[in-house]
């Protein structure tokens, strides 16, 4: 049977970055109240091709994912993406595997249980030596301190997110990154409130306003002092209620 994507490419132009994209896959992931969590990832495995090359082998990414199907974690993104290369004959390979992670959480004054979500990824780059990233997604809220100061009456307040990219050695819970940044902002974002949980959080948010820059920088500041952290990248973002913009601050700190 003719091999299409075998055949030489006489144009000589590399593609950086070729293979599938959003492949919906369960996975199970660790998880330090409950040992282990299954949940759902949308993944993206690609490889470079040479340029001698037409196409690459789609289906040998499907056969790959297969084999490692219930061992798909951060700690062996490493054996993928290196039977990614070899099975394609690449020179590098990209992992990226994104899902949501499950919490249960408790109302600051009710105790009132419920699960919240957080986006997380696993960043995976394979050149010459192996690059892994997590990446977490954490819904907060924040009052302007602006708006508190000129107003007689309340500050306007908006939903907003800290996303942070990490590189570290070691081992790294989910949670604890989640319950170390949570606070960072004016008030954090529950799935279930009471009525004595809503002026509780509405107050605690009113009595520590918080710019994006703020934020950003009580992040860092909490990142630095995690010795197995080696770089991050710092977003937050707010969604503002009153201006027809969003607010960004962003922090880089490579190795």
């Amino acid at each position: 049977m003719r091999d299409v994507q075998n055949e030489i490419d006489y144009r000589k132009i590399e593609i950086d970055k070729v293979g599938v994209k959003n492949l919906k896959y369960p996975i199970v992931l660790l998880d330090k109240a409950n040992d282990k969590q299954h949940t759902v990832a949308s993944i993206n495995m690609y490889v470079n091709l040479p340029h001698q090359f037409r196409g690459t082998h789609m289906s040998r990414f499907i056969e790959i994912l297969n084999k490692y199907r219930r061992e798909i974690d951060i700690h062996n993104m490493g054996n993928i993406m290196k039977e990614m290369k070899e099975n394609l004959h690449a020179e590098s390979a990209h992992l990226e595997i994104e899902f949501p992670y499950f919490i249960e959480k408790s109302a600051p004054v009710s105790g009132a249980k419920s699960l919240m979500g957080y986006q997380c990824k696993f960043i995976g780059e394979l050149n010459h030596r192996i690059k892994l990233s997590l990446e977490i997604t954490i819904p907060i809220q924040t009052v302007c301190p602006c708006s508190k100061e000129i107003s007689d009456r309340g500050a306007h307040n908006q939903r907003g997110i800290i996303r942070v990219m990490l590189q570290f050695k070691g081992f790294l819970w989910i949670e604890d990154v989640i319950e170390l940044l949570e606070d960072c902002a004016s008030g954090t974002v529950y799935s279930l409130l009471k009525r004595e949980d809503e002026k509780y959080v509405t107050e605690k948010s009113y009595d520590n306003p918080a710019f994006v820059e703020d934020v950003v920088r009580n992040v860092a500041l909490k990142l630095e002092q995690v010795e197995n952290i080696l770089s991050y990248q710092v977003e937050v973002e707010t969604c503002e209620s009153i201006h027809n913009h969003e607010a960004y601050a962003c922090i880089v700190r490579d190795q």
